[in-house]
């Protein structure tokens, strides 16, 4: 590189030698200090009165020197700037030189133009080419020659002992697979413990989970407890334009491995790599198709790789291809999946070592406000918080931030309320109906706010839910909970029905009835918990292009699929019907809530519940668990959008 250097260096200084040397003179007799320049007009005077006695013409420079008869000969010559066209000029010379007797001379133009322009070429390419072998040279980094051309190397990350700063201190929430993998790091640490009874150390470790659940910190983590060399790659760094490239590097990458025993492989996002094959495009030479079998035969082909453990990351084990998946390349299939309560707990305890939180923050009640948080969302909305506080020019995380920094992650940054109009008001019913349905029905989630302050993304308003923990984290449903669900989703088209008339409805429901039409669809197709009987009709996950059918096949004849739709309408306009019911038998209630909630923008749950019981006598949803646990705050419907 100092050699590379040197060459630029000359080159600038030849640049500047031959550009003062190749200059013409003319240009210099044009701009010469000792000259007086005359306008054009007083030239052509002075030739027409006969007073100049000499002319000299420098056509390229459109320039014109000329002497006055009265001028001493021993002063410089005046200058006077010409026309790029003047015939009249030319004309008029040879009249004063026929009259007066004027000398006139037109200096011809030397080559140097010519010269210049074909020596600044040269030049030109010379310092390209130079500039090119930089630029490779720099590219492929102090190696010797023929460094371009490795392609096939591999190009993962290589660490003897690899210090990433992070152990299984610092991994919380995901006890289940820490155990899984410090049982992994054992076996690289005293692998005879268990070869001495016959136990194979595993050859690949899997991890599935959904995105910001930890799988990449946890490889972090396994990188910093053992004591062994450490490769780390993206699953994308095989792949590339040149066919066979992605093969060699797997090679590469393994060889290395051998040399290196034992040692962890650690493989990012695999699916890049690893989708299932013969899709039905590209054909069976794929380049992709050719990385995967080169995988799958160092993994576990004819020559073994024993003391080589690799760790793979993946949120889609779907399109995974089956033979990667088999007993003997990825023996353990551990899933990251997402936090409970306690899991939550201890990530937020991590999280809350660098930061400056207040007394009265309960790191209980924020895990319990939030289930199916990831570990990254839930460091996310602490770091919202910190940047709140810093903005607000505290000198702690209080709960206010905690509440706006739940709010932001979860539904959007605040904008400024809406001035008083009829979009305002028609926000205020929509979001009401929804509340409204939340509080009345049996087996809904209870309220936990309403608000119609605008957030970003055409949010004009929403109102949230206090959801069952236990009902999110194991995700069992049922069928009274779905129904009334479908119910409060269309509350806000009822109220907008109800008080404004079928004229004046808005678009504002768009997201609620997709929301709605998916729900019901799912309960007659996937649940069976219809007339049409205990059946699932479809399966999900039938995405063309990835390793499966082309044409994804029906499960179902045309009947059946009208049968289908007549009773997805059926769940929906039932649950339709409710709402409106109630929406109906409680307009002064909902009258009232209204003209709060333009007065005061949000209304909590506690607040709503109390006005409703002045104005029904059914019974309002209470939290269950309100004794202990603060309000979930999560989004259970669509806003109302402009």
């Amino acid at each position: 590189m100092k050699h590379g250097q040197r060459i630029s260096q000359r080159l600038s200084q030849l640049v500047l030698v031959l550009g003062l040397s190749l200059t013409p003179t003319s240009v210099g007799l044009a701009q010469s200090s000792n000259s007086q320049t005359v306008s054009y007009s007083q030239f052509i005077a002075d030739l027409k009165a006969g007073e100049v006695s000499s002319v000299e013409l420098y056509q390229e420079q459109r320039l014109a020197k000329f002497r006055r008869k009265d001028q001493p000969e021993k002063s410089p010559p005046n200058d006077v700037f010409l026309f790029d066209r003047n015939p009249e000029l030319v004309e008029l010379l040879r009249q004063v030189s026929l009259k007066y007797g004027t000398h006139v001379r037109v200096v011809p133009s030397g080559s140097d133009s010519v010269v210049v322009g074909v020596i600044s070429n040269l030049l030109l390419g010379f310092f390209l080419l130079i500039l090119f072998l930089m630029i490779i040279r720099r590219a492929n980094g102090a190696g010797g020659p023929g460094q371009i051309l490795n392609f096939g190397k591999s190009r993962a990350r290589f660490q003897m002992e690899a210090q990433t700063g992070v152990t299984f201190d610092d991994v919380a929430g995901i006890e289940e697979a820490k155990e899984e993998l410090q049982e992994v790091v054992t076996f690289l640490k005293s692998a005879e413990k268990f070869t001495s009874i016959g136990a194979r150390i595993p050859k690949g470790v899997l991890l599935i989970g959904p995105p910001g659940t930890g799988k990449t910190l946890l490889a972090k983590a396994i990188a910093g407890e053992a004591a062994v060399p450490f490769f780390s790659i993206s699953g994308s760094e095989f792949v590339e334009m040149f066919v066979g490239v992605g093969a060699s590097r797997v090679r590469d990458l393994f060889k290395k491995a051998k040399e290196n025993a034992p040692c962890l492989v650690f493989i990012d996002e695999i699916d890049a790599v690893g989708r299932q094959r013969g899709a039905g495009i590209g054909g069976g030479n794929d380049e992709r198709e050719q990385t995967l079998n080169q995988l799958l035969t160092e993994m576990d082909g004819f020559e073994g790789n024993t003391g080589i453990i690799v760790i793979a990351a993946t949120n889609r084990p779907d399109v995974l291809d089956a033979a990667l998946l088999r007993p003997g390349r990825f023996d353990r299939q551990i899933t990251v999946d997402l936090p409970s309560y306690k899991g939550r707990l201890q990530i937020l305890q991590v999280h809350a070592r660098d930061k400056k939180i207040a007394a009265e923050v309960s790191l209980e009640a924020i895990a319990r406000r939030t289930p199916g948080f990831s570990g990254a969302e839930l460091a996310n909305l602490l770091n919202e918080a910190a940047i709140l506080t810093a903005r607000r020019r505290k000198s702690a995380i209080s709960n206010a931030e905690i509440d706006d920094a739940i709010d932001r992650v979860t539904i959007g940054m605040t904008l400024a309320p809406l001035l008083n109009s009829k979009k305002k008001w028609l926000i205020a019913y929509h979001e009401v109906g929804h509340a409204l349905l939340m509080t009345l029905l049996k087996h809904a989630d209870p309220l936990n706010k309403v608000t119609i302050i605008p957030r970003s993304g055409g949010v004009g308003g929403f109102a949230q839910q206090i959801f069952d923990e236990e009902r999110v984290d194991s995700g069992l449903y049922t069928r009274a909970w779905l129904l009334d669900e479908i119910t409060i989703l269309l509350g806000g088209r009822a109220a907008e029905v109800e008080i404004f008339g079928d004229a004046e409805v808005t678009i504002g429901a768009s997201s609620d009835l997709r929301a709605v039409a998916n729900l019901a669809r799912e309960m007659v197709t996937r649940y069976g918990m219809s007339d049409l009987g205990h059946l699932a009709l479809e399966t999900p996950g039938n995405e063309v292009f990835l390793g499966r059918d082309l044409m994804p096949r029906s499960e179902y004849s045309e009947a059946v699929a009208v049968q289908i739709d007549h009773q997805v309408r059926e769940i929906v306009m039932h649950c339709y019907d409710i709402a409106r019911k109630l929406i109906r038998e409680h307009r002064a209630a909902i009258d009232k809530l209204v003209e709060l909630l333009l007065e005061k923008e949000t209304i909590d749950g506690d607040e709503f519940r109390a006005l409703v019981r002045q104005y029904t006598h059914l019974p309002v949803k209470e939290p269950a668990w309100k004794a202990m646990a603060t309000p979930v705050s999560f989004v259970a419907n669509d806003a109302q959008q402009s």
